[in-house]
């Protein structure tokens, strides 16, 4: 029982599920606006379905409606989410100065402190103790 309660009291689990909540709630909200917009494109083309579409016989209708609906769709999603969620990140939460991590200029203090004592060794002058 207590695998059971630490696996259902897990962080990374109740984060998911909000996450996929909130994920199913969006959905909704997006297709509903790329309804709306597929309305609008149905009213300047005269039917947003483009299914009995069949040029020279070939039912490409659907795949016509796939598409246009998918290019309106990463719009949406690019314009009302991408877009807008970058540039209020970078307003409210600058990133940080680049730089060399702690751990990094560590490394690099040791390989000098090596490479200055291979060739001091080399030149036969006698070497530091480290430390």
């Amino acid at each position: 029982m207590t695998g059971f309660k630490n696996f259902i009291l897990r962080g990374n689990l109740v984060e998911l599920a909000v996450a996929f909540i909130m994920a199913t709630a969006f959905a909704a909200v997006v297709t509903a606006t790329v309804n709306v917009i597929m309305g609008v494109i149905g009213k300047a083309g005269g039917h947003p379905d483009f299914s009995t579409y069949t040029p020279g016989g070939l039912l490409i209708g659907a795949w016509l409606t796939a598409v246009i609906a998918f290019v309106v769709l990463s719009a949406v999603v690019y314009f009302g989410i991408v877009k807008p969620y970058t540039v209020a990140r970078e307003r409210w939460s600058p990133s940080t100065e680049p730089g060399t991590p702690e751990d990094v200029k560590l490394l690099q203090e040791i390989r000098d402190l090596l490479a200055a004592q291979g060739s001091a060794a080399s030149t036969g002058a006698a070497t530091p103790p480290i430390g």
